[in-house]
């Protein structure tokens, strides 16, 4: 993914705070379809909270870099495997 490029969440995936975690949960037309719900840590949920469709990913590391103790290498890696986990599930397109 590049800097320029812009996350729009999936409308049936349901994030919820439940104490100090971010759940996210797919939504399905029945039980039979429902296998998991995903947790987020921290600066994960935060990313989540700041992909709305219209910050590309560059503002978002912005972002990221100076609320959290971590470098642009790091992140960069990070970020990769979150998105790539995203995207996995059908979070985010």
């Amino acid at each position: 993914m590049g800097d320029k490029d812009i996350l729009k969440k999936n409308k049936n995936i349901v994030s919820r705070v439940i104490g100090a975690e971010t759940i996210l949960l797919p939504i399905y037309k029945n039980t039979k379809e429902m296998n998991c719900i995903y947790t987020l840590n921290k600066p994960a949920a935060r990313v989540w909270e700041l992909i709305d469709g219209k910050r590309d990913l560059n503002r978002i590391k912005k972002d990221i870099l100076s609320e959290f103790d971590v470098s642009a290498g790091e992140l960069d890696k990070l970020l990769a495997a979150l998105l790539k986990d995203l995207k996995g599930i059908k979070a985010v397109n």
